[in-house]
């Protein structure tokens, strides 16, 4: 039996299923739709307009449908809908046409593989690369086909090697050491931008995080692609290891400006992107969180657990005392119970316990 459920703008028909997996005819997941409003705040704040935007594992067309019902049609020059599985393509191609999109020069749908798909092409400015699982197997085709300052957006679901899990196998697939502590989100998303921008740096391309998030079961990166030797040489001096884990990317995970023009957007967009208060609530942390250059944070009950501490303030007004103190100080998106600043340590810990 199928359904048509309306996400965005878009009206999707999907085959009603008992179970999110891959071993759905025609794949959707409604859990993602945060993943796809953000790709859309973020295509509308950037600067570029006119972009080839290739979608290599389409699954039921939906991201790419919702792109051209609800960026500005000036941003879109050409959208490409690729999957492996013919039914996928006859949704996408009927999903299309329930959503009156008919635009022959600017859409077109492939039924490839997705590396062929990508390597066969002239390039892009735009490749979202969503997969169940790693992204391991199509980084190294995305990479070639990205064009001069292009995005690649990359979602990974392989989050128990990431966070320590497996760390076995987090050296064979993103060749670094994880740690599973209470930061190991962070640690992980790290770990996987530096596999990636290991990727772009054999084609002299500097893969730079824009934006970038965890969420529940999946991590999300937006890279900015510049060519040029001396671009890779800049991303590589900020590589390497952090407190035995690693090694990692060690820069900043966002574009202060980008956030913050993204957080704004969710007012315009919120209508029609029905965003509930978590999706808001969660860029509103990176906006605060990104204003801060620092590997890590603090969590205040973790040091209250080693300190024996009876009692502990609320985590907003220990934010409010480390800025009086004159450090910056923000909450963070990868846990409830951690604290993002430049201060030492040793202040923290001394705040915790009256003595500051």
């Amino acid at each position: 039996m199928h359904e048509i459920v309306k996400e965005g703008k878009a009206l999707i028909k999907i085959k009603k299923e008992e179970k999110i997996s891959k071993k759905m005819e025609v794949f959707y997941n409604p859990v993602m739709k945060l993943n796809r409003d953000i790709s859309i705040l973020l295509l509308s704040c950037i600067d570029s307009n006119n972009m080839r935007i290739a979608l290599p594992l389409a699954g039921s067309g939906v991201r790419g449908i919702r792109f051209l019902k609800e960026l500005n049609k000036d941003k879109i020059r050409s959208i490409s809908f690729n999957d492996y599985s013919e039914k996928a393509v006859k949704s996408i191609n009927a999903n299309l046409s329930l959503n009156k999109i008919k635009d022959k020069d600017k859409v077109s749908v492939f039924n490839e593989d997705a590396n062929l798909f990508l390597l066969n092409s002239k390039g892009f400015d735009y490749i979202d690369i969503d997969p169940w699982g790693t992204s391991n197997f199509f980084l190294d085709a995305a990479v070639k086909r990205l064009s001069r300052r292009s995005i690649l957006a990359v979602t990974n679901t392989d989050t128990a090697a990431l966070t320590g899990t497996y760390p076995k196998a987090c050296i064979r697939k993103y060749w670094a050491l994880p740690k599973r502590d209470y930061m190991m989100h962070e640690t992980g998303l790290r770990i996987l931008i530096r596999k990636i921008q290991l990727i772009g740096m054999q084609y002299e391309k500097s893969l730079i995080p824009v934006f970038s998030y965890y969420r529940e079961h999946y991590f999300r990166i937006f890279f900015q692609c510049i060519k040029g030797k001396k671009y890779v040489d800049e991303i590589a001096k900020q590589q390497g290891m952090h407190e035995n884990t690693g090694p990692l990317w060690k820069g900043n995970l966002w574009d202060i400006k980008l956030a913050k023009n993204m957080l704004n957007a969710t007012i315009k967009l919120k209508h029609h992107l029905d965003m509930d208060d978590e999706a808001i609530k969660l860029l509103r942390l990176i906006a605060e969180e990104s204003k801060l250059n620092a590997i890590g944070f603090y969590d205040i009950h973790y040091i209250a657990k080693k300190e024996k501490l009876r009692t502990l303030m609320k985590k907003e007004d220990i934010i409010k005392k480390i800025r009086k103190n004159g450090f910056k100080a923000s909450a963070t998106h990868f846990s409830g119970t951690g604290i993002r600043c430049n201060a030492p340590y040793s202040y923290v810990d001394g705040l915790l316990k009256g003595n500051c």
